[in-house]
C-alpha cells in the first residue's frame, strides 16, 4: 500500500471543493465519477483531480472491486449527500473498509424518517424546530408537505395548507397531474411553515481540537420558487393551476447574519455535537450544518432549526463570508479545513480520531 494518502469522494455535490482543499496540502485526489458525469473532472477541472475510477452508478462504491482500489490506495473517504441519496447505507456501515473522514453512523440520521432520524438528535438536544403534523386533520396553521416525487423518489414535491381541506385540494391536484402518488402521502412530512430569514450556519467541529469553528453562512437558490418569486403576485396566481412550486437545490449565496445571533447559533451547534455524543458516539467529526429560519420575535429574534446535514454542506460560497477569515486571518474552505484536519491527524498519528 502506498503511504501517501489519497482523498476520495464521489463526482457531484462538493467534490471539486473537495479536491482542491486536499491538494493545498498536496495529498493525492480521486473522483468516483458516473460514466456521462465525469467531463467536469476529467477535462476542465482536471488540475485538481489526480485519478477518476468510473462507475454505471454511484451506488458501486461499496462493491468490492472499488473498495479495494480504495485501499490499494491508502484512500480516506469524504462522503457527502450523494452517499445517502444514492448508495447503501448499511453497506457504507458495516462493510466498507475504507476510513472515512467523519462519523458515518450519522449520516442516516440526516433523514426525516425510520427509526433513527434528525429528529432524534433535536429533541435529545433541546433543539427547537418546526411544529410536525403526523395527521394532516389536525392542521390548524400554515404548512409545508414533503412528499416524494412520483417519478424521482430521492426529490421531493412540496405543496402548502392551511388545514385539511386544503391539504386535500393541494395534494389531490398533485396526484391528478403524476407528480406524486397517493401511497406516499403516509410517509409525507407535513411541517409548520416558518416565515422567516433563511439561514445555513455551516459549522466545523475538530476533535483533535475539541473546538467548534463557524466556516461560513448562506443560503439557497431553488427551482423553481425562486423564479415564481420574481414574478408580480397576479401573475403568481394566474398560474398557480399550471405550475407547482419546487424546491430542489440549484446553488448557494453567500450572507452574513447580525453579529449578536452568532452566539444563539454557537449554543445551538454545541448542543447538537453533544447529543450526538451521546447518541451515536464518537459524535459529530468535521462538518455540518444548521439549516435555519430566523424569526422576528417577540421578545427578539430566534433561531429555530429546520433541518440539518451531517456531512460536508453543498456550498462552497461559504468562503466569501467572514468567518473563516476570523479564525484563519484568511478564507478557508470545507475542503481544506477538511484536508488540515486529516494533515494534522496524520502528523500526531490520529486518525483514528477524526475516521470511521
Amino acid at each position: 500500500m502506498n503511504n501517501k494518502i489519497t482523498i476520495a469522494t464521489l463526482g457531484g455535490h462538493s467534490a471539486l471543493e473537495i479536491a482542491s482543499g486536499a491538494k493545498k496540502f498536496h495529498f493525492n485526489t480521486l473522483i468516483i465519477a458516473q460514466k456521462g458525469r465525469e467531463k467536469t473532472y476529467q477535462k476542465y477541472y482536471d488540475h485538481i483531480v489526480d485519478e477518476i475510477l468510473l462507475v454505471d452508478h454511484f451506488k458501486e462504491l461499496t462493491d468490492k472491486t472499488i473498495k479495494n482500489q480504495l485501499l490499494e490506495k491508502n484512500s480516506i473517504f469524504i462522503p457527502h449527500r450523494y452517499c445517502q441519496v444514492y448508495c447503501d447505507l448499511e453497506k457504507l456501515e458495516k462493510h466498507f473498509k475504507v476510513p472515512i473522514f467523519g462519523n458515518k453512523f450519522l449520516l442516516r440520521y440526516e433523514e426525516r424518517e425510520g427509526n433513527k432520524n434528525q429528529y432524534d438528535l433535536m429533541n435529545n438536544a433541546s433543539i427547537t424546530y418546526p411544529k410536525r403534523f403526523t395527521d394532516p386533520r389536525s392542521i390548524d396553521r400554515l404548512v409545508l408537505v414533503k412528499v416524494s416525487e412520483a417519478t424521482r423518489g430521492y426529490e421531493r414535491a412540496f405543496f402548502f395548507a392551511s388545514n385539511y381541506q386544503e391539504y386535500l385540494i393541494r395534494s389531490g391536484e398533485l396526484i391528478r397531474d403524476k407528480k406524486i402518488k397517493r401511497e406516499d402521502l403516509s410517509t409525507a412530512v407535513i411541517e409548520e411553515y416558518l416565515i422567516g430569514t433563511q439561514v445555513n450556519f455551516n459549522f466545523f467541529y475538530s476533535p483533535l481540537r475539541d473546538k467548534l469553528e463557524l466556516l461560513g453562512t448562506d443560503s439557497r437558490r431553488q427551482t423553481n420558487i425562486d423564479g415564481l418569486l420574481r414574478i408580480p403576485a397576479k401573475q403568481q396566481i394566474e398560474i398557480e393551476h399550471i405550475l407547482y412550486p419546487t424546491y430542489i437545490e440549484s446553488g448557494h449565496f453567500a450572507v452574513t447574519v447580525k453579529e449578536s445571533l452568532l452566539e444563539e447559533a454557537f449554543a445551538l451547534a454545541e448542543k447538537l455535537v453533544k447529543s450526538t455524543k451521546k447518541i451515536v458516539p464518537p459524535g459529530i467529526i468535521g462538518p455540518f450544518a444548521l439549516q435555519t429560519a430566523i424569526l422576528p420575535g417577540p421578545p427578539k429574534e430566534k433561531i429555530v432549526v429546520f433541518d440539518i446535514s451531517l456531512r460536508i454542506p453543498g456550498s462552497p460560497g461559504t468562503i466569501f463570508t467572514p468567518y473563516s477569515h476570523y479564525l484563519y486571518d484568511r478564507p478557508v474552505s470545507f475542503g481544506e479545513r477538511i484536508a488540515l484536519e486529516i494533515r494534522n491527524a496524520q502528523k500526531f498519528g490520529q486518525l483514528q480520531l477524526i475516521t470511521t
